[in-house]
């Protein structure tokens, strides 16, 4: 138990807490994915520079047509889709946990890996110190 919250809502709000930093991890990864997919369009305009430069006319407007500045989605490019997951879903799975937070844990932020953090470090020894949490407890 920390700090006198009770044990069983320590770790159901902790699984709320992981489950958002799996949808952050996600996040990224969507990121990731509209960076790639743009760099994959403007390396498409290198290509057909080159196409065109090495006597291909026919290929290099096929690719300028056909290919870039397609949608990855119907009526979306990948800024759209990002733009679109960022108000919505992880907007609401974040305000979520921070309501959560807020009602159960005074706001208290990875109060289970605190507890994890006191169960697992060797009380005493130097590197194994309890530290400062990272949101401190409420004013008394």
């Amino acid at each position: 138990m920390v700090d006198n919250y009770d044990a069983a809502t320590v770790e159901a709000v902790g699984k709320v807490t992981e489950a958002l930093e799996t949808i952050e991890r996600a996040r990224g990864h969507l990121y990731s994915f509209h960076q790639l997919t743009g760099s994959a369009d403007l390396t498409l305009g290198t290509a057909v520079e080159k196409l065109e430069k090495a006597g291909h006319p026919d290929w290099a407007r096929r690719i300028s047509e056909e290919l870039i500045g397609l949608n990855v989605l119907p009526d979306r490019w990948t800024f759209q889709v990002v733009e679109e997951y960022d108000d919505g879903y992880y907007k609401s799975c974040r305000d979520f946990e921070r309501e959560l937070l807020a009602a159960l844990t005074d706001g208290r932020r990875h109060l289970h890996e605190q507890q994890m953090k006191d169960d697992r470090r060797t009380h005493g020894r130097p590197g194994h110190e309890a530290g400062a949490p990272s949101t401190p407890p409420p004013a008394s």
